[in-house]
């Protein structure tokens, strides 16, 4: 339980720290960056993500996303997990038109290619005039929304522009053969009182996927630890697998 202390924690106060860093997470800045051959920092921390989830999946996710810990803050307001199936590739057709929409941009920009991680910050900070509140209060409320009114870290399910890297990432990491972060689980050791699914964040069914020995593989897993911390029989544990198949 200490681990899950420290993770709220620290979660949260990235959060709190939202509008000093809001412009490093903007969807919008990074396609007005390509109009200029700007590698700006959304850029930046958007292939760092990438590059991280080869070997650790989804941990930004569980342990820093400023959006993950106002989601996790409104979970205390609706506590149901979310409808997923098909609701769950919603964020990969954003991502996708996303991602050809910066292509094209960059394509069609002027200017030599440079790189600017402080590219539309004062002085690295996001949120320094009064109309960037207007849009700071508008991002919040796009995140809020799904959470409130669909359960656990709805908008992480649904809208999420950055989990399409992570879960990327972490696929290309299989294929490479990296050795990657997972939380295993030993089936013959649960009991089923699924403790495990009402610690989830992210409202997964952690017990059905136990039996199924296919928790290893859920790409909505955000490698937060809950299940692990919550189970009384240990049979959830953090482990670097290295994948031969």
């Amino acid at each position: 339980m200490k681990r899950q202390r420290i993770r709220k924690t620290i979660i949260f106060i990235s959060f709190l720290l939202f509008p000093i860093i809001m412009w490093y997470f903007s969807p919008y800045l990074i396609l007005q960056a390509a109009s200029e051959h700007i590698m700006n920092g959304s850029f930046c921390v958007f292939v760092a993500m990438f590059v991280f989830s080869m070997f650790a999946g989804r941990v930004w996710c569980g342990y820093l996303c400023p959006a993950g810990g106002l989601q996790e803050c409104c979970s205390r307001m609706n506590e149901s997990p979310v409808k997923q199936g098909w609701r769950d590739k919603i964020k990969y057709v954003i991502w996708s038109i996303w991602m050809v929409a910066i292509v094209v941009t960059f394509i069609l920009g002027k200017n030599d290619v440079t790189v600017d991680f402080f590219y539309m910050t004062d002085h690295g900070i996001s949120v320094t005039e009064i109309y960037n509140y207007i849009i700071y209060y508008g991002v919040l409320l796009i995140l809020f929304l799904p959470a409130l009114i669909h359960g656990k870290r709805g908008a992480c399910h649904y809208i999420c522009w950055m989990a399409p890297f992570m879960v990327i990432g972490s696929s290309i990491g299989r294929l490479l053969h990296i050795p990657q972060l997972h939380i295993q689980a030993n089936k013959d050791k649960c009991v089923s009182c699924k403790k495990c699914n009402k610690a989830c964040p992210m409202g997964l069914d952690v017990a059905a996927m136990v039996a199924a020995g296919t928790n290893g593989n859920c790409t909505e897993c955000i490698q937060c630890g809950a299940c692990v911390d919550e189970c009384p029989k240990d049979v959830l544990k953090y482990k670097m697998i290295w994948r031969k198949e």
